[in-house]
């Protein structure tokens, strides 16, 4: 063969990767091969192939004996919507995917391009975990992948699909990324399998049960994205960039928006007069946002909290949202977790927040206290104080005690603060406020309960309601429901080139 024809077969066996057979198992388990995933997820043609032809340099237990060109990892760039990203896809047909050294080297060289660069990194995850057969040398390339993920955090966007096993020390790479996909019933991920689990601990589960999509999107909020499939989560990784900047330098893309009249006459009926009875807060959230613009985070995990991007008038927003048809809107430690994650990514790439209040408080009771909600509620209370980002504040029926302060109040940096006429800002509910104030005359009274209604009347006319805060300057406008989509418009633009300067310091500490 001639050296273009030698060339021309190298490229072919390394685009067959583990060979045909591998590649029809692969196919067989309801999964994309690694460069079928890179296609799906760029745009046509724009793929640039880098380290296609590198092998490992193992000679341990045969190994010299087994070399398959690109080494189990795709890695290289392209554009999404002709936006420059950087991408890896671990490919299960080689070694199952395995990381080697030089496989780690591939990956490593792609996240240092994306940070000199300014570009966002997306990982397509499906491996076995670190390769046995090359001991430590695989072990500290992981750690290589670590200290990048570390570095390049809240400086270009990292998104983590999870497209098969991610196991043993191979989660840490997607736990310090941004955002993470999961896909039903052929991923999963844990730190130890069921084997392990099953000789220490002696529990009997299933890879599905410890580590699947469906367990880290409800219970351990691991994932943010549970996909039923891959298609979906390609999609998805493609939605999610779309409301984010390159970098932290830049601003996310602003979508073309033609002005129309922005009052919303539904929202004028959507809280219910009755404090106590639930509503759904996404119907508010997608009447006040731009068209079918609103994309969930964390849809499963800590309900009683809604977080996502949108847009209003074309430009991204973070929304954060009190939920109260999940456990009243109550704060737990869940949701503060949640919240105060989401917050932060936001305010690292310069994405302005929008946060809908209606909290009862902070959920009473010894779990939460024995699992933290003090240091739990203070990272949500921190991300606020933290972001310079513009943020506007929404109260749209109650706000009590710590939570009000907490929800991105007047007094920890919120920008524009407004309310609808029926929120109640107050320490606590009448009926609980009143029952301590007034015990003793309750109880003395010849008609207790008369005496209870008359007092929680008098209590609710003073303080259940926005006036209070209002004349203090706590509450910037008393809105009409209808008017806040105008209202919102009209703050972020005027709030569009915020500049915020922080106290000079290495970094701050979270309570984590």
């Amino acid at each position: 063969m001639n050296k273009r024809e030698i060339l021309e077969q190298k490229i072919a066996d390394a685009q067959l990767g583990g060979g045909a057979v591998r590649i029809q198992s692969q196919h067989k388990k309801g999964k994309l091969t690694a460069r079928e995933r890179v296609n799906m997820l760029l745009d046509e043609g724009s793929f640039e192939e880098i380290g296609m032809l590198v092998m490992h340099r193992s000679t341990d237990f045969g190994m010299e004996k087994e070399q398959y060109l690109g080494d189990g990892v795709v890695t290289g760039y392209g554009t999404v919507n002709g936006r420059l990203v950087y991408v890896f896809s671990q490919d299960f047909t080689v070694f199952g995917g395995s990381l080697s050294e030089t496989h780690a080297e591939k990956i490593c060289k792609i996240m240092d391009m994306a940070m000199e660069n300014g570009a966002p990194v997306i990982g397509l995850n499906d491996s076995g975990g670190a390769r046995i057969q090359e001991g430590v040398v695989s072990l500290g390339g992981y750690a290589d992948i670590f200290y990048r993920n570390t570095r390049a955090s809240g400086v270009i966007p990292q998104l983590s699909a999870i497209l098969g096993p991610c196991a043993g020390g191979a989660v840490y790479s997607p736990a310090i990324t941004d955002f993470i996909l999961m896909v039903e019933h052929t991923s999963y991920m844990f730190v130890t399998g069921p084997n392990v689990v099953k000789t220490v601990t002696h529990e009997d589960v299933t890879s599905e049960e410890l580590g699947g999509a469906h367990t880290h999107a409800s219970k351990s909020g691991v994932t943010h994205f549970a996909c039923s499939n891959e298609v979906e989560c390609i999609n998805n990784i493609k939605q999610l960039l779309s409301y984010m900047p390159q970098n932290c330098e830049e601003e996310a893309p602003v979508y073309p928006y033609e002005a129309s009249n922005e009052v919303r006459e539904k929202l004028n009926n959507m809280i219910p007069l009755n404090p106590n009875t639930p509503y759904d807060m996404k119907e508010v959230i997608t009447e006040i946002c731009d068209e079918d613009s609103f994309l969930e985070v964390h849809k499963d995990y800590a309900e009683n909290i809604v977080v996502g991007f949108a847009r209003i008038a074309g430009r991204s927003i973070g929304v954060v949202a009190n939920q109260p048809a999940s456990m009243a809107g109550v704060l737990d430690n869940n949701s503060s977790k949640k919240g105060a994650r989401f917050v932060r990514f936001c305010d690292a790439f310069n994405i302005p927040l929008l946060v809908l209040v209606d909290v009862p408080g902070f959920l009473p009771g010894t779990d939460q206290e024995w699992h933290g909600i003090i240091s739990n509620g203070a990272k949500l209370l921190y991300a606020f104080c933290e972001a310079t980002v513009p943020k506007i504040t929404v109260i749209t029926r109650k706000a009590y005690g710590g939570a009000y302060d907490v929800m991105n109040s007047k007094h920890i940096g919120a920008d524009l603060n407004f309310a609808f006429p029926n929120a109640e800002i107050a320490v606590m509910g009448s009926k609980g406020a009143v029952e301590i104030i007034f015990k003793k005359e309750i109880e003395s009274a010849e008609n207790p309960q008369a005496k209870l209604d008359e007092k929680v009347a008098e209590y609710a006319d003073k303080f259940a309601n926005p006036y209070g805060a209002a004349a203090r300057g706590f509450i910037d406008e008393v809105i009409v429901p209808a008017d806040t989509r105008k209202k919102l418009i009209k703050g972020f633009t005027m709030l569009q080139n915020k500049v915020s300067n922080m106290p000079r310091k290495k970094h701050g500490n979270i309570p984590m």
